[in-house]
This record gives C-alpha cells, structure tokens and sequence, in this order.
C-alpha cells in the first residue's frame, strides 16, 4: 500500500481516482502546524531556533495519516509544487518522524503543474527529493515575517493608540495606498480649454477636428487656459475663410496579444472584467485546479494558480495552435509559436503560465459543470491563452493636417479602421467582453491633400485635470509586483489584511486608507521609514529568491537583518508619547491644514471657534484633529483634509438632515456619536427616545441620502419564511453591527454582504455556516450522566475543547481530542469543575441542602429562626456554586465556558 499526502480533501478526491486501488490518498488540510502565536516562538539569540505548534484540527489530521503511512511501504508527499507545497511537505515529514512512523517506509516527493491523468502519472514515474533550498527560503520569510510582526506590533500598541498591528509587506502596501491619497487630497485642478470643429467634405461626409496650432504657435494643453481665450480662438475659427487640407499620413499598425495569465495579471483582469477582488478569484482559481467533475470524472480544469512564469509547454502550444487552425483557420496562427518572457521585477517563472489543462475542452463544453464564478473565470483563462498564439491585430491609421487660412490655425484630425482583427476576434486585455460592438477608434472619410473642406461648427470644452486616480485591487497588484513586493501568492492576503484590520476600505471598488492607517504610516515612516522603504522590501524579496535558488544562507539573511531591525525597535523605548505626536503632526500637517492659494495669508490651523492652533491628537479610538487650547475649547473633527476655500468638514457635534418621513413629519438626521455615525428620527422626549440605528461598516456617511436612511429605520425587515420550521427570517443592525436572524439565533452579517439588499439563498447559506451550527455539528455525545442523568457531550469552542453537562462546562487537557474522552474522564472532569465553582461541593448536593432547610414550618420560633439562618447561609453557598439566582453575576469560569459552547 502507498499512501499519498495533498493538501485538499477535493485535490485528494481527483488524484484518487487516478491512482488506483494501491493508493490512500489523504488530505492535510493545509499546513499541519505552525509557529505559536506568542513571544519567542523564534529566538534571534539561539540562531534563530523555532517552536512549531501543531493544533487540534492539524492534530487529527496528522493521526489519519500516521496511522495510514504505518500500514504503508512508501509516502509520497504530493503537495503543491511552490515554496508554500514544498513547506507543506516538509512539517508533514518532521511530524512524522518526531512520532516515530516512519520505519520501513520509503519517502518520495512528487509535484506537478497541472491534476491531469497524463501529469500526475509522469510525476509519479519521476520522484525527487524534498528541495532543502525552498524549504530555507520558506523559513526565513516565515521567521522575518514573525520577527516583524511580533517586535513591531507592540511598538504600535504602546505608542500609538487605535492602531492593531503591523507586517513585513502588509506596511508597505498600505503605504502606497496612503501616499497616493496624500497626493489626491494635495491635487488642485488646473483649468484648460479645447477648440474642436465639425468639418464636412464636398461629399457632404462630416469627421472632426482638433485644434493645435493657432497663429503660427504650437497650442500646448494649458495655452487655453480659460474661457476668455478659449473664445478668442473660437471666433478666431468661426471667421475663417478657407479650410483645406493640407496632407494626409497613412500608416498601418500592429497590436499584438498579451501573454497567458500569472497570478498578478489574473487578479488584475478579474477585477476589470468581472468585478473579483484577489481573495475571490484565488478561491475560484483554487476549485478549477484542484477538480470539477465532468462526465463522471473530476478532471483540474486549469493549471497551478500560483505562478509569475508566462511560459507554456510544448504539448500545450501544439494544442494551443491546432486550435486556432481548426476554429478561426490558418489566417489566425502566426507563422511559429509566440515565446514570451516576464516583465515582472524578480520573477521567478519557475512554473508555467496559468492555462487550461486541455485547450479542447472548452468554456461552452464545461460551462455547465460549473457555477457562475467558475464559468465566467475559466472563460477568461481559456480565452487569454488562446489569444496569446492567435495572429496580430492590423489597423490603418490616418491623420489629417487641415490648414485654416493658410497660417491663421492648423487643425488635426486622426481615426483608424482594423484591417484584420487578429485576437481581437477573441479576446481584448480590460474589456468587458471580447470587444463585440466596439468602434475601435474613430473613423475619417476619404480625404486627399489640397481638397477644400467646410466649416459647420466650431465648440470649445472646458477641462479639469485629474488626480491620480486611488488604487483598486487590480492597481495595487500590479504596482506591487512592478516594484518586486511580495510573491504571487501573497497578494490576496496582503489585500485582505488590510481590510481586515481596519486600515483601509474599498470603496466603490477602490482602496480609500482609515484614519487608523493613516497613523500607522505615518509612524512607521516616522521612526521606521527603512523598513517601509520600497527598495529595502524588493531587495530582501531578491534575497529570499537567492535562498530558494541556493545562492545565499537562510540563517546569514536573518542575522544582518535582525541585527539592524532589533536597534530600531530598541530605539523607540524612551519615545514618549508628545514625540510621536509632534512627529506624526508634522508628517500629516501638510494634508490636514493646506494653505488655501486664493488666500495664503490666512492659517489653516486656525481654530474655526476660539482662534487656536489646531493639531493632530490621539485617543483611545485613534487620531483626530482637536485644538490646543483644549480643555476651555473642545472643538475636534476627524482626520480628513480640506481643500482650499472649503470648509473643514463637520466634528462630532455637527448633525445633517437628510429630510422627513413621510407618515410621521419627523426629521431624519444623521449625526456622529462616540461609536460612530447613526441615523435619528425625530426628537423624542423624556418618556420616549428617538429611533436610532448605527449605519453599517463599510457605508460612507457622506454618501447618505434620505432613501437610504429611511430603509435603515425600518430594519429589521423580514427576508423569507426559514424552509424547515416556517419561522421568519430577518435582517437587520444591532448592537455588534449588522445580522441575520432566525428565531432566537443571531448570525453576524459579512462584511461583504449589504445588510438592506441580502436575500433568500444568501441569508439561509449564513445561517447554516454560522460558527454554532458548525460546533454543534462538530458535538460529540459521549452518554448519560450516572448519577444525575441528562447527556454529557464533547465539542471545541472558542478556546479549545471542552465536555458540557447541563450547564457546567469543563475544558479538556491539552492534546486530548473531543472524541476519544472516555464517560469517566468526563465525569472526573465536571465533578471537578463543580467542586471549584461550588466550594467543594456540587450544585445537586447544594441545592439539596437548600431546599431541606426550607422545611421550617411547624418548627419553634427559635428553630425557625436557627434554620432560617442557616438557609440563608447555605443559599449563599449555592450562590458561590454557580446557581445564582436568575440575573445573578456570573463567574470567570461560567462567562468562560458559555462563550466557549
């Protein structure tokens, strides 16, 4: 028996079915363990030695195999073929060994690009060994990775209030994202002006032309700077006698096909033409790799996702070009073969391009074994890799010279026609779709040198100039893969890291920073700005690829940067907290109080109520903008910048009314209190407060209108009938922020998810992936109390497995599964729980005690009393028990376990 490793149960479920009765393939759900989440899980001063920690999860995982490879002549670890796989498989082989299961069992590691019968029988046919080199490389990022985050986190935590944490590369992104914010808020737009001017031939065919010369002076873009000049050149034109042409340039042009898909580019197209942010398309990319089954076999649809390589192999060209000969014809395929080679800064293109594992098995023929998102993102990569060996596309180009009386103006008039539409035919980069319907560029008519044409109008447009535009995710990507910044398969993440920790938002599709993230790049280019320098993150990128390629020491690599990184973070101990202040006031001033052009004498700083110098400051919550005479002045507002000659925006006081509700006449404001924004109806009075809601995370104040604010107010609103009891099932915004809810079980509502437009199949798919319907799926009953009765069972909460019976919970030691706990370990454990909570004591046993105490009727005055007294005493003790009257406190240990089930 041969028992093979992957890293998924659907990967395992494919390769199965290709190996054969002599093979048990089994899944390691990823990685099987971990470095611990704690202080000195690597330690710099033993040569940077790790703790790895396998946890409960992993643990079961680890046991199927160790029990299977026992059984086994030979392991072949088959985890992806990347660093990441290669990591897989080597913690895999340690666990292994540290458990001693390896005797007599021959270890081979086998890896292949693509989960295809052909590909996984050569990988089987030619093992190898596990690459030390990948791994070296792997335990450097990790240990740099760690080091960072757990040396510098505390630094933010200590010295900058509000903010969570920071990493390696997630910094530096964020980093971007605030300097290309920093240059919109610092943009002022500049006014220009163009002429054009409708002509028509003799033949009556009208074009168009642009003005770009205008008394024998080339115009440049801001010659017309205003309305004033811009009509001078207009009346200038509309006198004109005499317009010809004056030549005719024909040139014809070439557009070549983009290379097959890498991680990066299909990140970037699947944004642009899908609207997929990184994290989808990976999940998706994820399921088309690893199986879809089509006609009674699960077949990988798509080679490895994880790539920076756009090459493909020889078979997949051959098929690639009969394809196109056979679909489009021989006017379609080039010549020979199109090679390409990356662009990409420290591409490693140690795999190929993503494509699709058989070029013939096409969109509209798997297209129906899949789901929506699986169909629409295997299309893309089916239709970029085919356009990649398609023949170019061919347009005639024109352009017009048409002189205005002779030297007065000269006007300019371009189009083009496609000749032959080569790969256009197929597929075009950023396009919604493959360019059907589209008027490539504009159209001329035949003109001739020398031939009169006529004036029918002339009109000028008033322009503004742009700011650079925020990132999206498929900008971000990309200008972090030309700057070297992170690998394929680290771009998701670092996209998702900085949403998860607040430090930034998407908004309408593009990356807007928090005030949070704000601060903390500021800090860290502050006190840190070398290990959020572009360059330094790039080259020790290169020299993590120096490590996977053998041309560099893991260990050497970590000690010259510990060695400097360590006296930086040292450095920042004696800073106090005015330093950092004044330090981060003065990063951020220029954006958050710029002098207004029209009027340079007045101070941006001024404070709008007693005069005051305005400044950043920091709470518990993060920055704000407050003034310096505080606390006679209490004026504050948030951390957004004016622009000139506009008012600062509104501070916490300042409320917005959006307008009435139609039954009632009440007003609807929007106003900001200490948790944030939320939505008012009418006044209220003593006896009866306001209707408030929170708006939802994610839903800019600014942008909310009076329709939007109404159906706030009237949440929770009903979504459907619950299929299995017909209770309601509802929508709306809590304490905690938006849910779902269905009779008494409240869900948290994604942050993806729109808590006023979520319906039926979507609401009922949070329901059942809720964290309590997945434990209590995951509970175990081990039996019947023996001496009270009732069931006790076994399951993992929020921190760790426990057993439960009635309301006593007792956590299990660590290392012991739910499931192997014995009837009598259970009952060792909730005795001893009990006896903790109830003085030594049982609950039963207190509460027996009570109540015989109660029976004083009938009793002398004195006993009465007596007993009474010792009632009272004993229900105390039950108290300390754990059963405490209704709406009694609660213990550590109850709150503990109640959160835990």
């Amino acid at each position: 028996m041969n028992v093979v490793v992957v890293e998924s149960p659907a990967k395992a479920r494919t390769i199965n079915k290709y190996l054969g009765r002599d093979f048990q393939v089994l899944a390691s759900y990823g990685h099987v363990r971990d470095l611990p989440s704690k202080d000195g899980s690597v330690r710099p001063d033993a040569d940077f030695e790790m703790d790895w920690e396998v946890d409960s999860q992993s643990d079961k995982r680890l046991k199927d195999i160790v029990n299977a490879v026992k059984q086994a002549d030979a392991l072949y670890l088959a985890t992806d073929p990347d660093r990441e796989g290669e990591a897989i498989s080597w913690h895999i082989l340690e666990e292994l060994r540290r458990r001693r299961a390896l005797s007599g069992v021959t270890v081979r590691r086998v890896a292949f690009n693509a989960i295809t019968k052909d590909a996984i029988k050569d990988a089987f046919e030619h093992p190898r060994e596990l690459n030390q080199e990948l791994i070296e490389a792997y335990l450097a990022r990790r240990a740099l990775d760690y080091l960072v985050g757990f040396n510098l986190s505390p630094v933010l935590w200590r010295k900058l209030p509000g903010s969570k944490s920071a990493g390696r590369v997630q910094s530096v992104a964020l980093r971007l994202v605030c300097e290309r914010e920093a240059e919109i808020e610092a943009f002022r737009p500049q006014e220009y002006w163009t002429i054009q001017a409708q002509l028509r031939t003799p033949e009556k065919a009208p074009f168009t032309a642009r003005l770009t010369h205008l008394d024998g002076k080339r115009l440049d873009k801001f010659d017309l700077p205003n309305q004033q000049a811009a009509d001078t050149a207009k009346e200038k034109l509309e006198q004109a006698g005499q317009f010809r042409v004056a030549s005719v340039e024909r040139k014809q042009t070439r557009r070549n096909p983009q290379p097959p898909f890498t991680t990066s580019t299909l990140q970037q197209e699947a944004s642009r033409k899908l609207g997929f942010g990184a994290s989808r398309t990976m999940r998706v990319a994820q399921r088309l790799y690893e199986g879809v089954e089509t006609s009674g076999e699960s077949v990988g649809l798509i080679t490895y996702m994880r790539t920076d390589g756009v090459q493909i192999s020889n078979e997949a060209l051959e098929a690639t070009r009969d394809l196109i000969g056979r679909r489009y014809g021989s006017d379609y395929l080039p010549g020979k073969p199109r090679a390409y080679s990356t662009r990409a800064k420290n591409a490693q293109e140690a795999h190929e391009a993503i494509r699709p594992t058989d070029l013939f098995r096409t969109p509209d023929e798997v297209g129906q074994y899949l789901d929506d998102d699986g169909r629409r993102l295997y299309d893309l990569v089916w239709k970029r890799t085919v356009a990649s060996q398609m023949e170019s596309a061919r347009l005639d180009q024109v352009t017009a010279e048409i002189a205005v009386d002779y030297d007065l103006a000269k006007l300019r008039a371009t189009g083009s026609t496609v000749v032959f539409d080569g790969f256009y035919k197929l597929y075009r980069e950023g396009r919604d779709d493959a360019g059907e319907g589209e008027d490539d560029e504009r159209r001329l008519p035949p003109l001739t040198e020398n031939q009169d044409v006529s004036r029918e109008k002339v009109e000028a447009e008033q322009h503004f100039t742009q700011p650079p535009p925020r990132y999206s995710e498929a900008s971000l990507v990309k200008r972090l893969e030309e700057l070297g910044i992170g690998r394929p398969s680290t771009y998701a993440t670092i996209l998702q890291v900085l949403q998860d920790r607040d430090y930034v938002r998407l908004e309408k599709r593009r990356f807007v920073p928090e005030d949070r993230g704000r601060l903390v790049t500021a800090f860290l280019t502050s006190f840190f700005d070398r290990y959020v320098e572009y360059d330094f993150t790039a080259k020790l990128e290169e020299q993590l690829d120096d490590i996977s390629g053998g041309r560099a020491n893991w260990k050497q690599v970590l000690r010259d940067f510990w060695e400097q990184f360590h006296k930086g973070v040292e450095s920042t101990r004696g800073l106090k907290m005015a330093d950092v202040i004044s330090a981060l006031d003065q990063e951020l001033g220029p954006h958050f109080f710029p002098v207004d052009p029209d009027n340079p004498e007045k101070d941006p700083r001024a404070c709008p109520q007693c005069g005051g110098r305005l400044g950043l400051k920091i709470g518990r919550t993060g920055g704000f903008i407050g003034c310096g005479n505080y606390p006679e002045c209490t004026y504050t507002r948030p951390l957004v910048a004016p622009a000139p000659g506009e008012a600062p925006p509104e501070g916490d006081t300042g409320p917005r009314e959006l307008g009435t509700e139609p039954e009632t006449g009440d007003s609807v404001v929007l106003k900001k209190g200490p948790f944030g924004p939320y939505i008012q109806l009418g006044e209220g009075d003593k006896k009866n407060k306001p209707k408030r809601v929170s708006l939802p995370k994610g839903l800019d104040p600014t942008a909310v209108d009076l329709q939007t604010a109404l159906a706030l107010l009237s949440l929770p609103r009903e979504i459907c009938k619950h299929p299995e009891d017909g209770e309601p099932v509802q929508a709306g915004i809590g304490r905690y922020g938006p849910y779902i809810k269905h009779g008494s079980a409240y869900v948290s509502l994604p942050d993806d998810d729109d808590v006023l437009t979520v319906g039926q199949n979507r609401a009922l798919t949070i329901l059942a992936e809720s964290p309590k319907k997945r434990r209590a799926r995951q509970q175990t009953e081990i039996g019947e109390h023996p001496r009270e009765g009732g069931p006790i069972t076994a399951s993992v909460g929020r921190y760790g497995p426990y057993v439960k019976h009635g309301r006593t919970f007792a956590s299990l030691p660590k290392g012991t599964e739910p499931e192997s706990v014995t009837l009598q370990q259970a009952v060792d454990l909730l005795d001893e729980q009990a006896k903790k909570k109830g003085n030594g004591k049982t609950k039963s046993a207190a509460a027996g005690k009570t109540t015989k105490a109660k029976s004083t009727k009938g009793k002398t005055a004195a006993s009465a009393s007596s007993s009474k007294t010792k009632t009272s005493a004993k229900t105390k003790a039950a108290g300390k028990s754990g059963a405490a009257p209704k709406g009694g406190k609660k213990t550590a240990a109850n709150a503990s376990s109640d959160s835990s089930s």
